[in-house]
């Protein structure tokens, strides 16, 4: 399998082992991290998190597993910027299918990357990107 990218949630189940996520999004990532290949977390992820842990959505717990994720050298988990490329990739995502601005950023990574998005969210799968759940 190549590199996926892996949406908010979808990596914060991933790591904590979660129910949440499904087998086959699961598998994805996993196959992935097997192959070498990287599991991409779009760098609004991050800003996401902050945002939902300061709301008491999520624990803190779950911002800090990711952020060391992302540190270790030779782990699968790649941050992906915000860079021209997804900016000009968000004009490609329809606005009245994935409205939230974030979700719009984390497609775009995708869609900017050439991989696939390991989501759940229904607005997103309902696009024409291509996704794992």
């Amino acid at each position: 399998m190549a590199a996926v990218v892996a949406d908010t949630h979808a990596a914060v189940w991933y790591l904590t082992n979660s129910s949440r996520l499904s087998l086959v999004a699961g598998k994805a990532l996993d196959e992935a991290s097997a192959a070498g290949d990287s599991i991409i977390i779009p760098s609004i992820c991050l800003v996401e998190l902050t945002y939902l842990v300061e709301k008491g959505r999520l624990p803190s717990e779950a911002r800090k597993r990711l952020v060391d994720a992302l540190s270790q050298p030779n782990g699968p988990y790649e941050l992906a910027p915000l860079d021209g490329r997804v900016a000009a990739a968000v004009e490609l995502i329809d606005r009245n299918l994935v409205p939230d601005m974030p979700d719009r950023i984390i497609a775009a990574t995708a869609l900017s990357s050439g991989a696939a998005l390991v989501s759940r969210d229904r607005k997103i799968c309902s696009s024409q990107l291509q996704t794992i759940w």
